[in-house]
């Protein structure tokens, strides 16, 4: 038997989509949508039970729970599509979304037109094994102490500490996703992570570090994660950097390790691969699919199925079971990531992409666990063929233009000098096009590995996945003093 949790109770915990009674009023609103002229109706109900909270220094300094429930209701004619979303899931209710949606559209309510609608297919639900995932989450009490015994740790492991800050966030999810195509999926959703961050300080000397951990599908994560190994880590960079001298600008090869090392692709050539960018004429690649755009060292995979990675699910927003996607094979673009509207507007087919924040948002194709694929050299080969360059350990924030141009900063950076790692080095970003660097990257070694991240994008901030095994850029810009 399951105890229940202590957690903040919420108001979604009778897993409210399971009831058999959605399926009729679903197939009565899609049918008066086909009625009245659309030519397809997609109805997308969301249950959510959200609890974050912040610890500075030794305290608690902030709780933040959330609850919603809600629909998004989208219709299409021809091309065009017209979205509305409520919070009001009575009959009533839905029927008006559903009327301004159509309204959208101009269709004619008043024109019964034939109902080619056949009705909702049996209900594929993959949250049936997961509906005690939320009980069997840390109370908030647990929770709490978890993420001070984190900074209690950073305390006693680091040095020259200004700030400490540890921070949690639980995100819980019920969804039904029902279309005029038969479509009829729920699912359960549940994502969790965990950060560390500090501040050391001594003098005019600074650094600041932070590390994310995250997992879907993992109830017990926050229960089993280890703040001893995440503390000494996080501290043990700090010092290294807090020391360290301004980087001399300039272009040079360089190496950038795995796990967030990743986030560089995700941003600057990930995004020119969903059909949202091919859809604004936007993407530099919207042209050149079977055309080479890397390095034949190169190939890129997105995917869902990844065991308890951030960006992992069973269905995506649109009801479709998520697929792997090769987006770069040996350095030849082979697809794209598309969604329903996508496949409608571009021609590329529907690769289980279609993410949203949350019911408020109409689904848009979205990265789910993006990454380079490992390759077959040892990471120390990559260091042992750089002569003078950039040895970047953990990468910071940054920013990429609408076609790919990017600058990031590298929050973790050591000189390589005749084929070694030397001094620690800070104050590097980062600037390149994505065009311009994915034929510079030559070597990517045996050591993939992931790490968790949120994206913002058309459909809101979502749980994603990035990586890569180490790789060697011959040559990027480096900024710097």
């Amino acid at each position: 038997m399951v105890e229940k949790s202590t957690a903040i109770p919420g108001i979604v915990l009778d897993n409210e989509f399971s009831d058999s009674r959605w399926k009729q009023r679903l197939e009565s609103l899609i049918g008066f949508g086909s009625m009245a002229g659309a030519d397809f109706v997609e109805i997308f109900l969301e249950n959510t039970d959200n609890v974050g909270f912040l610890a500075e220094q030794d305290t608690i300094t902030s709780v933040n729970p959330s609850f919603a429930k809600g629909a998004g209701i989208r219709v299409f004619s021809g091309k065009r599509d017209g979205f509305v979303s409520t919070n009001d899931l009575s009959e009533k209710g839905l029927k008006d979304a559903l009327l301004q949606a159509l309204g959208m559209l101009e269709l004619d309510i008043g024109i019964n037109k034939k109902n080619a609608f056949l009705g909702l297919n049996n209900l594929k639900d993959f949250g049936s094994k997961k509906n005690n995932w939320l009980f069997e989450c840390p109370s908030l009490e647990e929770g709490c102490k978890k993420i001070l015994n984190g900074t209690s740790l950073l305390n006693r492991k680091g040095n020259h500490l200004q700030a400490r800050r540890g921070s949690y966030s639980r995100s819980w999810q019920e969804v039904l996703v029902a279309a005029s195509d038969g479509t009829f999926a729920r699912d359960i959703r549940l994502h969790q992570s965990i950060g560390l961050n500090v501040l050391a300080a001594d003098g005019d000397h600074r650094s600041s570090i932070g590390r994310r951990y995250g997992t879907s599908g993992k109830p017990r994560q926050l229960k089993e994660w280890d703040p001893e190994s995440s503390a000494s880590d996080v501290c043990e960079s700090a010092l290294k950097m807090l020391y360290a001298e301004y980087v001399h600008a300039g272009q040079m090869p360089a190496v950038l390790a795995n796990k967030f090392g990743g986030v560089i692709f995700h941003e600057a050539c990930g995004h020119l691969l969903e059909t949202t960018q091919i859809e604004r004429g936007t993407s530099p690649f919207s042209d050149k699919i079977g055309q080479s755009i890397a390095n034949e060292a190169v190939t890129a995979i997105d995917e869902g199925d990844s065991n308890g990675a951030f960006g992992s699910l069973s269905m995506d927003d649109e009801g479709m079971e998520p697929q792997k996607t090769v987006l770069i094979e040996n350095g030849i673009l082979k697809n794209f990531l598309s969604d329903r509207a996508g496949e409608l507007r571009t021609g590329h087919p529907r690769t289980g992409s279609g993410r949203r924040q949350s019911h408020t948002y109409a689904a848009a194709s979205r990265m789910r666990n993006t990454y380079i694929k490992k390759g077959s050299f040892k990471p120390n080969q990559l260091i042992e063929s750089v002569d003078k360059g950039l040895y970047c350990k953990s990468m910071g924030g940054g920013s990429v233009g609408p076609t790919g141009q990017f600058n990031f900063s590298v929050e973790e950076a050591y000189l390589i000098e005749n084929g070694k790692i030397g001094k620690p080095v800070k104050g590097a970003t980062l600037i390149g096009e994505a065009k311009q660097i994915l034929p510079r990257i030559t070597m990517c070694a045996d050591d993939l590995d992931l790490a968790a991240g949120f994206c913002g994008s058309i459909s809101g901030n979502i749980n994603v996945t990035v990586g890569q095994p180490h790789i060697k850029v011959n040559s990027i810009t480096v900024g710097g003093r």
